[in-house]
């Protein structure tokens, strides 16, 4: 069976990368670039929230969080680690 590459997935490959240059996880950067090659960039901007910066969680927020997506050896991590492994899963 062929394997899929990421960028396969990803249908504005551009924005992807600027958001992945942001910090944003693999995750949301295509979702995010995935809508806004759906529906276009002005109406992905118009719903679009904001999410608290990883940086103000607790590291148990954070622990709990890698929990939540299923990362795997956590639990030893100190903050940065962790804010690094949950901007990267």
């Amino acid at each position: 069976m062929a394997e899929k590459s990421s960028s396969n997935r990803i249908k504005d490959e551009e924005l992807y990368e600027e958001l992945r240059d942001e910090g944003n996880s693999k995750q949301k950067s295509a979702r995010i670039a995935n809508a806004a090659a759906r529906d276009g960039r002005g109406k992905v901007g118009e719903r679009g929230g904001e999410s608290g910066s990883y940086e103000d969680w607790t590291v148990q927020e954070l622990k709990e969080r890698a929990k939540e997506i299923g990362l795997e050896n956590y639990s030893d991590k100190r903050k940065n680690e962790l804010i690094d492994m949950l901007r990267d899963s």
